[in-house]
C-alpha cells in the first residue's frame, strides 16, 4: 500500500470533493495551498457546478470531472474529501468508478467501511489527515535531505 509521501509525490491532479468558493473555508484554503505547490485542483461541488473556483471549473460530480479531464488525457490521482463521514461511502464508490489512485479523507473524517471498499478496489486510502499539513511535513523532510 502506498504511503502518504508516495501519494503526495506521485499525484498531479486532485479532485476536491466538497470544495467551497469561500476562501476562509478549509477546503478552499487547502486546495489553494496544494495548487500553489504545483498540483492541479479539480473542484467538485454540485451547488457550484459550472462556476470557477481558484481558476478551475467546478464540476457537479466526480464522474463529470473525470469525463471532462479524460478528453485531455488527464486522470484524477487523488479524491480529497471535505464531506461528512457518512457521505464518504458514495464518494468512495465514485472514486473507484473514475479509477482514481487514492481516496483521502481530511482531518476529522473517518469511514472504515468506505476505506475497506476503496482499498479492496486498489485505491490507496488515507483517513483523518490533512493534505496541506502532510505536504508541509514532506516538503520539510525533503528540504533537510
Amino acid at each position: 500500500m502506498k504511503s502518504i509521501s508516495d501519494i503526495l509525490q506521485d499525484a498531479k491532479t486532485i479532485a476536491v470533493v466538497g470544495m467551497s468558493d469561500k476562501p476562509e473555508r478549509a477546503s478552499n484554503e487547502v486546495a489553494a495551498y496544494l495548487q500553489d505547490a504545483g498540483y492541479r485542483i479539480i473542484p467538485v461541488n454540485p451547488l457550484l457546478a459550472g462556476q470557477t473556483v481558484l481558476g478551475e471549473r467546478v464540476y457537479a460530480s466526480l464522474a463529470d470531472a473525470a469525463t471532462a479531464l479524460h478528453r485531455d488525457g488527464i486522470a484524477i490521482d487523488v479524491v480529497d474529501c471535505f464531506r461528512k463521514a457518512e457521505d464518504i461511502d458514495a464518494i468512495a464508490r465514485d472514486a473507484i468508478a473514475v479509477r482514481a489512485g487514492a481516496l483521502w479523507m481530511q482531518l476529522g473524517i473517518e469511514n472504515q467501511a468506505a476505506a475497506d471498499v476503496a482499498s479492496a478496489a486498489g485505491l490507496a486510502v488515507v483517513m483523518n489527515h490533512c493534505m496541506k499539513l502532510e505536504h508541509r511535513k514532506l516538503r520539510g523532510a525533503l528540504d533537510q535531505a
